[in-house]
């Protein structure tokens, strides 16, 4: 009787081990249904609907490409999108190699340069927010990007160009709070490119797609439902040129003295948090101040650089996959730095961290047939006639300790079941900065607590 309740207890025990090891096995990879890689035709609502309602101002965030959006979106092939998001990559590199002094050149803004310009799509994948601008406010659709800090909005009258836009164009003869910002004032003084109209401010964007807008800087009242923010500057833009899509402006959420988060610092405290959703059908939110979600995050020190006026600097330290650290020197980071970027798609990796991420990923991918792969993604599979598929877990590791483990949609792009992409580029020089893309930060509460020097992280967000 003994030896048989032993053998039992040791059968159970045996059991135990076995499920433990199976439960262990899969903590390091994803066993995911290939259905919910792609996009939905229909708008889901926010996952917690009713924390969405109570945190004020929250801002809906969605895909301006998604059943979500009211914009009339342009289908655009793959190629265009990463053609796009590369030509974002490459500004962002010779803004910051023309500051550190490396040698690649970004000359100033001149309106000779501006109004030669043809103009491209700006952005792709980009993020949308609704705001309102004048008394009495008028709702208007904007890009938001932490990559950006001047606030801007297409203006009547369009002295030489403006593009379509679903929003009816601002007119800021119809707001009673409207005001040109003085030339040569403070305000005026730190806005890009700036230059005089008799006394009034000019301003002047340029965006790595040879988009641009110009117009006057300008100040008015914006409203955060239900918050209103007096004399809140931007750029009212009477010369703009670029495809668009339709979005009527942009939200800049950059670290730069014009951006909004510093303009609305005695409001909001230069916190704010935001989740992007793991699908364009999937609503996401933008959220400012102290009633943002930032408990309960992981948080790695904001560092400094020469140019950390212009984006957020964070310290990647690592790359695991299954569960493995890769071998990879921390040099390889720390020699380039690394910044956090909502406005771009793809995350920019230096070349070895890049190489070491595809074998160790290729390794465990071998059960699927590997197809060409299209631009920047060297490491596609076809998943046709699979239901459900297993792929290893991606984490990264940033300064402090800090880890975070992607959700699917945060490692693989779909173009189809049969083109499916690890979503990483590599960066063509060692000395090019890493770009913590939006796609690895989907569904991620993002927390910029500014004060305090920290961006954190929390998963399972929306």
């Amino acid at each position: 009787m003994a030896n048989s309740l032993l053998i039992n207890l040791l059968q159970i025990f045996l059991l135990f081990l076995s499920f433990s090891t199976h439960a262990l096995g899969l903590l390091k990879f994803h066993v995911i249904d290939v259905h919910a890689l792609t996009s939905k035709n229909v708008c889901s609502p926010p996952k917690d609907m009713e924390r969405f309602r109570s945190v004020k101002p929250t801002l809906a965030i969605v895909n301006r490409h998604g059943p979500c959006s009211t914009l009339h979106s342009v289908e655009k092939s793959l190629e265009q999108i990463l053609s796009i998001d590369q030509s974002r990559v490459d500004s962002i590199h010779r803004q910051i190699s023309a500051i550190s002094g490396t040698g690649k050149t970004s000359g100033p803004l001149s309106s000779s340069q501006i109004t030669a310009q043809s103009g491209g799509s700006f952005g792709v994948g980009a993020y949308i927010v609704e705001i309102g601008i004048g008394t009495p406010s008028k709702t208007l659709t904007l890009l938001f990007d932490t990559g950006s800090s001047v606030t801007w909005t297409q203006c009547k009258p369009c002295l030489r160009f403006c593009y379509t836009q679903h929003d009816p164009i601002f007119d800021p003869s119809q707001s009673s709070t409207y005001m040109n910002v003085t030339c040569n004032s403070a305000p005026c003084n730190v806005v890009n490119n700036n230059s005089c109209s008799g006394s009034s401010c000019l301003y002047g964007v340029r965006y790595g797609d040879r988009s641009y807008t110009v117009g006057y800087y300008a100040e008015d009242t914006l409203t955060l439902t239900p918050d209103v923010i007096h004399n809140f500057r931007f750029g009212c833009g009477q010369n703009n040129n670029g495809t668009f899509g339709e979005v009527a402006g942009l939200l800049g959420l950059g670290p730069s003295s014009e951006s909004f988060v510093s303009q609305t610092s005695d409001k909001y405290q230069r916190v704010f948090a935001y989740c992007l959703p793991a699908l364009s059908s999937s609503t996401g939110y933008l959220n400012f101040g102290s009633n943002s979600d930032i408990s309960n995050t992981n948080r790695t020190p904001i560092t400094k650089q020469p140019n950390s006026g212009l984006y957020y600097y964070i310290t990647m330290t690592g790359l695991s996959v299954a569960g493995d650290t890769l071998p990879i020197s921390s040099t390889v980071f720390s020699n380039a730095g690394t910044i956090i970027d909502s406005g771009t798609t793809i995350t920019q990796l230096p070349p070895d961290a890049y190489q070491a991420l595809r074998s160790a990923f290729r390794e465990h991918m071998t059960q699927y047939k590997m197809v060409p792969g299209i631009s920047m993604f060297d490491t596609c599979y076809d998943f046709t006639g699979f239901d459900s598929v297993t792929i290893p877990t991606v984490g990264i590791q940033f300064l402090n300790n800090v880890s975070i483990d992607l959700v699917p949609n945060g490692i693989l792009y779909a173009i189809s079941s049969s083109q499916v992409c690890l979503a990483f580029a590599s960066n063509s020089d060692p000395s090019d900065t890493g770009i913590f893309g939006n796609v690895q930060q989907k569904t991620f509460n993002v927390v910029y607590d500014i004060p305090n020097g920290e961006i954190g992280f929390s998963p399972e967000a929306c």
